[in-house]
């Protein structure tokens, strides 16, 4: 669980991974999208991370975002590790 800039709790959820991971943002009760944004961490030497957001014409905008460490994420029936 975490929170966002106003306040909310939002669930870190895990949608796939290999040499990267991707996530979305959940509403912990009903488990729908709290925000329409993904985040993707590329694994390697330096890790990157960025925040993909849709726009209009099917196209994303890719954010670049300062890199954290030890966050878990929910795989839909426990909390892991980004690279576990």
């Amino acid at each position: 669980m975490t929170k966002d800039k106003k306040g909310n709790s939002e669930v870190r959820n895990l949608i796939d991974r290999g040499r990267y991971v991707r996530y979305e943002y959940l509403v912990p009760g009903t488990k729908k999208r709290s925000q329409n944004k993904v985040k993707l961490i590329l694994k390697g030497k330096k890790q990157e991370e960025f925040y993909l957001i849709p726009i209009s014409g099917g196209r994303l905008l890719v954010l670049p975002t300062p890199a954290k460490y030890g966050r878990k994420l929910w795989n839909g029936k426990k909390a892991v590790g980004l690279w576990k």
